[in-house]
Parts: C-alpha cells; sequence; structure tokens
C-alpha cells in the first residue's frame, strides 16, 4: 500500500499526517510507504513548520528531516491512496486527476475516521494552539484507517 498525505503548503497538517501514518506502520510492521506533498509549491524544499516538528516530538514521532514538495500529476499512478486535509485540497487535487480511476483514489482523510462526514483538518498555520488538535485527528484517522485495512487482509 502506497499512501499520499496532501494539504496546502505541505508543512503543517500533511506532515504530520505521513509521520503518525509512519510511526504507525513502523509499530505494526506494516509494509506499506508513505510520502506527502502540498497543493502549492510554497514551501517547496522546506522543512516542516516547527510547530508541527514540536508537536509530532512531543508524541515521540521525528518529521524534521521531511522536506516539501508539491503535488504532481504523476503522484496519482505511484500511490494507491491519496489522502487530503480539506475540501480545497480535495478540489484542487481532482482538478489534476485525467481519468475516473485517479479521482476514486483521493479522499477526505477524516472520511476515514468520521465516514461520510467529509469533515475537513483545519489548518492550523494561523493558530498556534491548533496543532495539539490536529494532531489528534490525524491520530484517530490514520488509526481508523489502519484497522480498517488490516481487517480486510485478513478476511
Amino acid at each position: 500500500m502506497k499512501l499520499l498525505m496532501v494539504c496546502l503548503g505541505n508543512i503543517c497538517r500533511s506532515p504530520l499526517a505521513e509521520g503518525i501514518m509512519r510511526h504507525k506502520m513502523n509499530i505494526l510492521g506494516l509494509d506499506w510507504e508513505v510520502d506527502s506533498a502540498g497543493t502549492s509549491g510554497y514551501h517547496a524544499g522546506e522543512r516542516p513548520d516547527e510547530r508541527s516538528i514540536a508537536i509530532a516530538q512531543a508524541h515521540n514521532i521525528d518529521i524534521s528531516n521531511q522536506r516539501s514538495r508539491q503535488f504532481q500529476e504523476d503522484d496519482f499512478s505511484k500511490f494507491d491512496m491519496i489522502f487530503v486535509m480539506d475540501s480545497t485540497n480535495y478540489r484542487d487535487v481532482k482538478s489534476l486527476a485525467r481519468t475516473k480511476e485517479e479521482e476514486e483514489k483521493i479522499a477526505l482523510i477524516m472520511n476515514e475516521a468520521k465516514p461520510g462526514m467529509n469533515q475537513g483538518v483545519p489548518d492550523p498555520y494561523w493558530d498556534n494552539d491548533g496543532f495539539e488538535g490536529v494532531y489528534q485527528m490525524l491520530d484517530l484517522a490514520c488509526e481508523r484507517f489502519i484497522q480498517k485495512m488490516t481487517m480486510k487482509a485478513n478476511q
């Protein structure tokens, strides 16, 4: 399974999602891959926001070596699932899809935790206090996705 986490700048939410998912995968010994990207290239090559790094470290996850990159059309062929953080990211990624199959790879990550609610993960960039809440949302969504996929694999 190859997963891609996508937000706007790839410095706050998607690096956290990538780090959380990688951490859970490693603990469970899952042979999956995970990466992250942004719909914009504003921060290409930059490390995650220091507040994302700090909140991840507070939960024993190191995301400091990640680097921001922009989502590319060829990501559709590289990844099985593309998890976006909010409806704007969904629209932006979907606009690059060339086929129905590519469109079907895109999903709001919070639908893993709250199916059908289409809830977005708020961008904590302008809210210093929002990073822990974002971490908790992403942790739950990643956990539920792993549970769902491991249950399917065991059937």
